[in-house]
C-alpha cells in the first residue's frame, strides 16, 4: 500500500510539474512575438527568465512534495547534513540538487521518499532539456530577426 500511495504522490507531482513547464512555454510562444517594441535577442532574455522562474517554482512544487510526505514518517525521511530536521529549507535543498540532477549527496531521501527523488530527477532533466530545445528554436527566430535587421541597416 505504500508503494501505491509514493506512485500516486510521486507521478501527481511530476504531471503537475510537465503541466506547468508546458503552460510556461506556451505563454512564452504565444507572448514573445507581442513584445514587439523590445530587441529581438532580448526577447530571448525574457525568455530565459521565465523559463527559469518556472523552473524554480517547479523545484518549490517537488520539495513541497519531500515536506508532506515526510509528515508520514512511515514514507520515509531525509539524512545526512541537515539544516534541522527535514525542514522545508533542506527539503528544498535536496529538490535544487536533484532537479538539476546534480545530486551533491549531503542530503538523502530513505524509504519510500526516495523513489521521489528518482522522479524529480528524470522530470528535471527532461524539462530543462525541453528548456534548452525551446530558447534554442527562440534564438533561432529572434536573432536571425536581429541580423537581417542589421545588415539591411548597413547597406
Amino acid at each position: 500500500m505504500l508503494l501505491i500511495t509514493a506512485f500516486i504522490i510521486n507521478g501527481s507531482l511530476a504531471l503537475i510539474a510537465i503541466l506547468l513547464h508546458y503552460k510556461a512555454l506556451f505563454q512564452l510562444d504565444k507572448n514573445l512575438p507581442r513584445v514587439a517594441h523590445i530587441p529581438p535577442r532580448f526577447r530571448v532574455l525574457i525568455g530565459v527568465g521565465a523559463i527559469f522562474i518556472a523552473h524554480v517554482l517547479e523545484i518549490w512544487l517537488f520539495a513541497l512534495g519531500y515536506f508532506f510526505t515526510m509528515q508520514f514518517p512511515v514514507m520515509g525521511g531525509l539524512v545526512g547534513n541537515l539544516s534541522g530536521h527535514g525542514t522545508l529549507l533542506d527539503c528544498a535543498y535536496l529538490s535544487f540538487v536533484t532537479f538539476t540532477t546534480l545530486g551533491y549527496g549531503e542530503i538523502v531521501a530513505q524509504g519510500y521518499l526516495r523513489y521521489l527523488t528518482g522522479v524529480e530527477a528524470l522530470t528535471g532533466f527532461i524539462l530543462i532539456t525541453w528548456s534548452a530545445s525551446f530558447l534554442f528554436i527562440e534564438m533561432q527566430k529572434y536573432w536571425t530577426v536581429y541580423k537581417t535587421t542589421q545588415t539591411q541597416q548597413y547597406k
